[in-house]
């Protein structure tokens, strides 16, 4: 039986090295030599800081940290990839010889026939030998598709950090919106009170009173909106962070917030390599090119070796040679006519790895623009946010004058309601551009694939960093 069985083998395993369809290769770039803003390439980049060095904010360290174990979407990412790894095993398995077994036992009673019991069993094999690589092609492209499912998860997990702190950040904004217009609130009341005072000793008319109550009011419809803004914006970062809706916890202000000296971007041609996203697009693409070569070996034929080994009951071996029986047998088995289902399925498995292809060279070129619209966007709302600071400083002046002016009748209500009315859109405009720039810091982070160097384990448990001194708001 042995001799039988290495006679079988051995021709098989001596052309199995043969492997069908194409190897793959990585399309070729031509990444920019720049990022298409002001700023030069560098080796250094902001993707090189952990995301604890970017975000220093306790509060929202640990907001990310309780998102990282609780969100929807990043514990159906994990599933993903258990399911895929999974898998991959079962299509490992087909490198094996798969062994079953079987048996049966009956009894007989009769008054003419003498009491029997019957039994019989079997163990049997079956080993398809991979002549010309489909299963190694298989379970190429499984793999492909398990550490697509990894890089999946790892993009999915950077999204995640990505949204706790942009909404965390307008969270604050809108906290920020809020504290100005109760503040806005109280200085025109305080302006009625003066309009009301003078009017009732005659020195002001009801106009004044009028505008000044319409000014006030204005605001104060504001109030509620904001108030109604912050539950919405708590219970999307709740639902983010897998909780039932609720407060969330605040630490720093908005304009306190933590700024990084310096932005560098890095260089294109290493994006590549850094982006989980496209990672994932390329593990993509391997699978969609291992499926050409499993559609090709399908061409060609299977060769498969069975065996049996079995014995039944004496009464019943009577009926037979001996108990006992064993068989190894070769099966070759191929297509010949199939009504064109293996060419089109051939070639459906090409234009399945053309749509891969297109798709990780579009998402890479779409990743070299989103690097460049998330640093333009930083740097110009940074400069933005400094020039309306000045602006927010001289309309204060201008309310601090206009006052002054007015108590000493040297301009009239007009000048004062004037005044506070253009502070509070400037106020309300400089906390949008501050917004605006911590949002594109978070995109650029994102976008230059943050991160890139820690590994799954430092992601999710480090979260601190030495107390360091804030940089100012630009």
């Amino acid at each position: 039986m042995r001799t039988l069985i290495a006679s079988a083998l051995v021709p098989a395993l001596l052309v199995s090295g043969c492997t069908v369809g194409p190897k793959y290769r990585r399309p070729a770039f031509r990444p920019p030599a720049t990022f298409y803003t002001d700023q030069q390439a560098s080796a250094t980049s902001l993707a090189d800081l952990a995301w604890w060095e970017v975000f220093k904010d306790s509060v929202l360290q640990g907001l990310i940290r309780e998102a990282f174990d609780k969100n929807y979407d990043l514990r159906l990412a994990v599933a993903r990839v258990e399911q895929q790894q999974a898998l991959l095993g079962v299509t490992r398995s087909q490198y094996y010889p798969q062994v079953g077994y079987d048996a049966n036992i009956s009894g007989q009673q009769s008054p003419t026939i003498p009491n029997h019991t019957y039994y019989a069993y079997s163990l049997t094999s079956f080993w398809e030998i991979d002549l010309f690589g489909r299963i190694r092609k298989m379970n190429e492209a499984q793999r492909a598709v398990y550490f697509s499912s990894e890089e999946a998860r790892r993009d999915v997990r950077l999204l995640v950090m990505a949204q706790v702190a942009q909404n965390y950040f307008q969270l604050l904004a809108l906290d920020a919106q809020l504290e100005i217009a109760h503040r806005t609130v109280a200085s025109f009341t305080d302006t009625l009170n003066i309009f009301n005072d003078k009017f009732k000793g005659g020195a002001a008319s009801g106009l004044e009173v009028a505008r000044a109550q319409a000014a006030l009011s204005n605001v104060a419809a504001v109030i509620p909106d904001l108030e109604r803004q912050i539950v919405a914006q708590e219970n999307a970062l709740s639902l983010l962070l897998g909780r039932n809706p609720g407060p969330i916890a605040r630490g720093t202000a908005l304009t306190e917030q933590y700024y990084p000296p310096q932005i560098p971007a890095g260089l294109p041609a290493v994006l590549l390599e850094r982006r989980p996203d496209l990672r994932e697009a390329e593990q993509n693409l391997i699978a969609a090119n291992a499926n050409v070569g499993v559609a090709k070996a399908n061409f060609f034929p299977t060769l498969s070796l069975t065996a049996l080994f079995g014995g039944v009951s004496p009464q019943l071996s009577e009926l037979t040679l001996s108990g006992k029986a064993w068989t190894v047998a070769g099966d070759l088995t191929g297509p010949l006519f199939t009504g064109g289902r293996l060419k089109n399925e051939y070639r459906a498995t090409f234009a399945q790895r053309d749509q891969a292809q297109i798709s990780f060279e579009k998402l890479v070129t779409q990743a070299f623009g989103e690097v460049s619209t998330s640093l333009s966007a930083y740097e110009k709302l940074a400069k933005a946010y400094q020039e309306q600071g000045t602006s927010v400083d001289a309309y204060h002046e201008s309310v601090r004058l206009s006052m002054a002016r007015y108590d000493s009748g040297l301009s009239n209500y007009l000048e004062v309601v004037d005044a506070q009315l253009q502070l509070y859109p400037a106020e309300s405009a400089s906390i949008s551009y501050d917004l605006g720039s911590k949002l594109a810091l978070v995109d650029l982070y994102r976008a230059l694939g943050g991160g890139w160097n820690l590994t799954d384990t430092q992601w999710t448990t480090k979260g601190g960093a030495p107390a360091v001194t804030q940089t100012p708001s630009p």
